[in-house]
């Protein structure tokens, strides 16, 4: 059947023996084109004899897919020591088939369909290239389940296909370095949840990140000693590759290029000397378009970088220029004087048209963000959105590709549900014409770096991109956020066999905050903050944050997205709607009181962890709501409508702790809200 809002009825019966009694939503994610199966069907039973037979196309990328698959089976299944293995296809479990092979360095628009069809008997994986037969594999993997008998997975049948071609994530490495292992880790996560490309942005006042054997001191000055090798970047390419994910490298131009200067300084429209910047934000240093040198120096570089990076695409970045080096220096004036270049955004085209030419001499596409757009833009540049659809739409309707970011920032801490709620062709996008709308790629999810480490990037990454890639992979109408939220939770507990850290950090970072290994109090309100969102962080931080910072307080263990919260959310607005299931108020007295008492254990902590410092003040907070929720509850419970005064000052105590404290906030406050509330209305005769 078509997936859709259908899906959300599609149950599979996964228990061991003739039949199953249990049924379970299926939690794939992105969710397939489309599934059909039978909810009464033996499933295929997964046990230390299950092993894969390969016919068709195979290759070394084929036979490493099959044996990273049987790893991660393992893993899953804890049968390590077991002998699952490759054999000869009549005698096998699953049956893998693949027609030819895929492009050496995967390309856009390659075919990456898939179908799986699962029996008791056994299961077939059938795909057009070796990267539907990836994508094919990570999704009999998302359907192993623990039955009441076995590990298993359910008689099923899926053609599967992705919506969108360009499907990426973008990894800031230059604010904050991210070790080469760390960005491998993340690419088991893209494969696991059918992502297909890796923005890497590369340079960035805080950092060059790329060694270059003909400008080495690009990275000897310009980097803190923290950079890739050139090594290391092929390495790396391959490692991708072998996953079926591309890798498009950005180096940031003709602004956010401080750390290019420090090594270079006649590169700049100002005389140096330039440092490493430290602080965030837009600053003024920019390349000197005016001068043929900018060029001959940059022509060698990307000469040199596209033959490092193999992918079609070369990102220039382009964006948040403020043109007031440009504005100081009289000969850059002069000059856009006699050339009737009229105003910066004017300049910043004539360098990026010289660029784009560059860039294609060493047989690449350019691609920048949103203001590299000028209406002389060559038609083959491609288009990164952060402003929004319209933005999108308006190049698609000029001819030029694109692809959306806007609404997909996961440094931003937005909930999973805000995100998945962002569509490329919603909006402007929506009304475009068919050529136009085939001029729109796909979109990425960008983690930039300012308030991110190697120990925390994991958990502002995962699972929300997961919410992310079924948005670009999966149909418009797949979009109920129960459903993705149920699904988005086990794909997180799969991540955690890949050896992504979203969750496997968080207790040891609170026990560095706590200073004891007793964190059950402080891991209570933890589990209900959210770092604040949107660049919050950043404006209201004191003294100003900069790239030397530690991230080791609670702001940087909390998740994005408090579970608990919003679970607990869920429970009231139940309770106060009058659908109340058996049990729910218990639930929601028992979560109250926990959080009343927390305080009790925080407090005396304090005094042996500074980290604990700024905390208190929150800690008090939970405390409060959880009183007066318990004391709204006891309200409800008799029947009684509350006082006025009491409801009134239980709501003034409310707006204050809405207000963030020590950079997080506590989404808690809503649902005491409507409590307190609900004790407002007459209680019914």
């Amino acid at each position: 059947m078509r997936i859709g809002m259908a899906i959300l009825g599609l149950y599979c019966a996964l228990a061991g023996g003739a039949r199953a009694e249990e049924k379970r939503l299926l939690t794939l994610m992105p969710m397939p084109a489309h599934v059909a199966g039978e909810s009464a069907t033996t499933p295929l039973v997964i046990d230390p004899s299950f092993s894969v037979a390969i016919t068709g196309h195979n290759d070394a990328r084929v036979q490493s897919a099959v044996e990273r698959f049987l790893d991660h089976l393992r893993r899953r299944t804890g049968m390590l020591p077991l002998d699952m293995k490759i054999v000869t296809a009549g005698q096998a479990s699953l049956t893998v088939h693949t027609d030819h092979a895929s492009k050496e360095i995967p390309e856009l628009g390659e075919d990456e369909s898939y179908s799986l069809e699962i029996s008791s008997a056994g299961a077939k994986l059938d795909a057009a290239t070796t990267l539907g037969t990836l994508h094919g594999l990570q999704t009999f993997l998302q359907l192993v389940d623990d039955t009441a008998a076995a590990f298993a997975v359910p008689a099923i049948s899926i053609q599967d296909a992705p919506r969108f071609p360009w499907r990426g994530l973008m990894i800031d490495s230059g604010r904050h370095f991210m070790p080469l292992d760390l960005v491998k880790r993340e690419l088991d996560g893209m494969e696991a949840v059918k992502l297909n490309v890796l923005h890497w942005h590369l340079s960035e006042n805080q950092g060059f990140r790329v060694e270059s054997k003909k400008f080495p001191k690009l990275q000897e000055m310009g980097s803190d000693g923290l950079y890739y090798t050139q090594g290391e970047i092929r390495e790396l390419i391959a490692y991708a590759a072998d996953r079926g994910i591309r890798v498009v490298p950005e180096f940031d131009m003709p602004g956010h290029s401080t750390a290019w200067f420090v090594g270079y300084p006649e590169l700049a429209s100002a005389p140096g000397p330039y440092e490493i910047e430290r602080k965030w934000g837009v600053f003024d240093p920019a390349m000197d378009p005016t001068q043929e040198s900018t060029y001959r120096f940059l022509d060698d570089f990307i000469g040199e970088m596209a033959k490092l990076f193999p992918d079609q695409y070369f990102h220039i970045g382009g964006d948040e220029v403020n043109g007031k080096q440009w504005d100081a220096n009289p000969k850059i004036q002069e000059f856009m004087r006699a050339h009737d270049i009229k105003s910066n955004a004017d300049l910043q085209s004539y360098f990026n048209q010289h660029i784009e030419k560059i860039v294609s001499k060493h047989g690449k596409i350019m691609m920048g963000w949103d203001e590299i757009l000028q209406s002389d833009s060559p038609k083959n540049v491609v288009i990164q959105s952060w402003r929004g659809q319209d933005s999108l739409a308006q190049a698609a309707k000029q001819g030029y590709s694109g692809l959306l970011s806007a609404g997909y920032y996961l440094d931003l801490n937005w909930p999973a549900w805000k995100h998945y709620a962002v569509d490329p062709m919603s909006g402007a996008a929506a009304s475009l014409a068919a050529e136009d709308k085939e001029r729109i790629l796909g979109g990425e999810a960008c983690m930039w770096a300012e308030f991110v480490s190697p120990e925390n990037v994991d958990s502002r990454i995962w699972p929300r991109a997961a919410a992310i890639a079924e948005r670009l992979w999966s149909p418009q109408e797949v979009n109920d956020v129960s459903s993705m939220y149920a699904r988005m939770g086990e794909v997180s507990r799969q991540l955690d066999w890949l050896g992504l850290t979203h969750n496997s950090n968080y207790a040891p970072m609170l026990r560095r905050i706590a200073g004891s290994e007793d964190i059950a109090s402080l891991r209570t309100l933890a589990d209900v903050v959210e770092p604040v969102k949107d660049y919050e962080r950043g404006d209201s931080s004191t003294p100003e944050p900069t790239s030397l910072m530690p991230l080791n307080r609670l702001v940087d263990a909390a998740r994005p997205e408090s579970i608990e919260a919003r679970q607990f959310a869920g429970l009231v607005d139940e309770f106060v709607g009058g659908k109340i299931k058996p049990g729910v108020e218990a639930q929601i007295r028992t979560t109250l009181l926990r959080w009343r008492d927390a305080q009790l254990n925080i407090q005396p902590m304090v005094a042996q962890s500074f980290l604990l410092q700024d905390v208190l003040p929150l800690s008090q907070n939970l405390s409060a709501l959880g009183a007066a929720g318990l004391q709204a509850l006891d309200y409800l419970d008799r029947g009684e409508t509350a006082p006025q005064d009491w409801v009134m000052q239980q709501l003034a105590f409310l707006q204050q702790a809405r207000k963030p404290q020590a950079q997080v906030e506590l989404p808690i406050v809503s649902p005491i809200q409507k409590l307190i509330e609900a004790t407002a209305v007459p209680a019914a005769k």
